[in-house]
């Protein structure tokens, strides 16, 4: 592959980061808690208020210092290594496998290292409900709750509240990682990751001319998709359509079960992808699923009082999250019908834990009180057009998990072996759909005034990408090399 002759040129550098790690920024993701008084609620701004205070904000941090990388050394490895620790160590192996098995498998796994690294640099400190792990493996298909397909961000496991910069980096140094991996040429890569920014910036224009009414109506589904894309792209994207339609709860029940002799359905071990999980308290399942049942809407507990907890199995997953715990749950009706939902560990977002940034107070306060499965659950729901009904969480012996229906018509697009054209416009995509969700924030204008018109903020953000992709590509040589 030809991955570092990709990266001529140079990339300004700072030592000191416009914005210090740490400092304030302005964090008006939501409104303040009234219930933790003595708090100043601040009242939204009107559209040409909040472009105005954007534009002010470059005075602390212009758009060409989100160019700016801090030349802090860090220990790629030894970060990979310390979040490893708290993984189910059977699966360690298999994570670093999967990590090693090209440069951009181990871009998709290292959020927090790259969260830890934006932290040093300059950002513009406009805080908005963020992915957190917005590349461009991480948008799909799935079923919304009237069974129309829909294409959207598909992992919240790190959202948490950011600066949208950040999501937007994430999403444009994917575009890179990939492109190189892919081998396109340097001038093509620039190319989908200049459209990407710019895409971002046309979009959250677009949104913002709609009332936040109007903005949360606004659904991404197939259709839009087809008009914004090429006729080769088209192709691509009604197989992968035709994929995910097939990918139901049924067909998972059928590839994952058999009927074992008291008549009921057990799953079929696939080691290591998916083991049995031994439960020795027979009254953990089914107490768990009724704490589930209560963080849900009455109409999905209706549904799910009509099934019984009957086996769970432990499935392993992606790439970033291997080692994590991560189960499957088999429901059944009194007739035998089955129902499978995943369930997922949900540890501390890494835009706090390694990023620094923050949470909401009320936010901050839900998850203390209910787990981290409940942030991820919640920003699931203000970043997707639409969300699984089935979303919800739980906690179990000193760790918290979120809920969801599994293969519920979800997939993705295969970007391996995609055409260049193909690619572009799906990058395209990608960046419309980031804009989509971060314009559900009120501070969603303010990143407008920031931006303006001109092209520096699209220039400082790929220049950025570009140099991050390089030292991405010298961290995984490092973790092949280590013992």
């Amino acid at each position: 592959m030809r991955h570092a002759r990709h990266f001529a040129g140079t990339i300004r550098e700072s030592h000191r980061p416009v914005v210090e790690p740490g400092a304030s920024v302005q964090n008006d993701l939501m409104p303040a808690d009234s219930s933790s008084a003595p708090v100043r609620e601040e009242l939204p701004l009107s559209r040409a208020d909040a472009y105005a205070r954007g534009r002010q904000l470059r005075g602390a941090t212009p758009r060409s210092a989100l160019a700016e990388r801090s030349t802090a050394q860090r220990d790629a490895v030894a970060h990979i290594h310390e979040q490893n620790e708290d993984r189910d160590q059977d699966l360690v192996p298999l994570r670093m496998e999967r990590m090693l098995e090209n440069p951009f498998a181990f871009y998709r796994g290292t959020a927090g290292l790259m969260a830890m690294d934006l932290a040093r640099d300059p950002h513009s400190g406009i805080v908005v409900a963020a992915c957190g792990d917005a590349h461009i493996s991480n948008f799909g298909f799935y079923a919304s709750p009237e069974r129309k397909l829909v294409f959207d961000l598909n992992d919240f496991d790190e959202a948490g509240a950011a600066p949208w910069d950040w999501d937007l980096k994430r999403l444009v140094t994917s575009v890179v990682v990939g492109g190189i991996h892919a081998e396109y040429t340097e001038r093509e890569v620039r190319k989908a990751a200049r459209r990407a920014v710019r895409a971002y910036r046309s979009a959250l224009t677009t949104m913002l001319e709609r009332n936040p009414y109007e903005r949360y109506y606004m659904h991404s589904n197939i259709k839009f998709a087809r008009s914004l894309l090429s006729a080769d792209a088209q192709k691509v994207l009604h197989h992968a359509i035709r994929d995910a339609r097939k990918r139901t709860g049924q067909r998972a029940v059928r590839r994952t079960t058999q009927m074992d002799h008291d008549g009921r359905l057990r799953f079929v071990e696939q080691p290591p992808a998916m083991t049995t999980a031994p439960v020795q308290n027979t009254d953990v399942v089914p107490r768990l699923f009724a704490e589930y049942r209560r963080t849900v809407s009455l109409d999905v507990r209706t549904v799910l009082a009509q099934y019984t907890p009957t086996d769970l199995a432990r499935r392993v997953v992606g790439v970033g999250s291997v080692g994590t715990r991560c189960f499957l749950q088999l429901l059944q009706s009194p007739d035998g019908d089955a129902l499978l939902l995943q369930v997922k560990e949900a540890g501390q977002s890494v835009l706090e834990r390694y990023g620094g940034i923050t949470q909401p107070r009320s936010s901050a306060q839900d998850v203390a009180e209910h787990g981290q499965g409940t942030r991820v659950v919640q920003l699931q729901r203000v970043l997707q057009a639409v969300s699984d009904p089935f979303l919800g969480h739980l906690q179990n012996n000193d760790r918290d998990y979120y809920v969801r229906q599994f293969h519920d018509m979800k997939g993705s697009i295969d970007l391996a072996g995609l055409d260049y054209v193909p690619f572009f416009d799906y990058v395209r995509t990608c960046a419309l759909l980031l804009a989509r969700a971060h314009a559900q924030s009120p501070a969603a204008g303010q990143i407008l005034g920031y931006l303006g018109k001109s092209e520096a903020g699209t220039e400082a953000v790929v220049d950025w990408s570009f140099s991050y992709a390089r030292q991405s590509l010298l961290d995984y040589e490092a973790l092949r090399a280590a013992p």
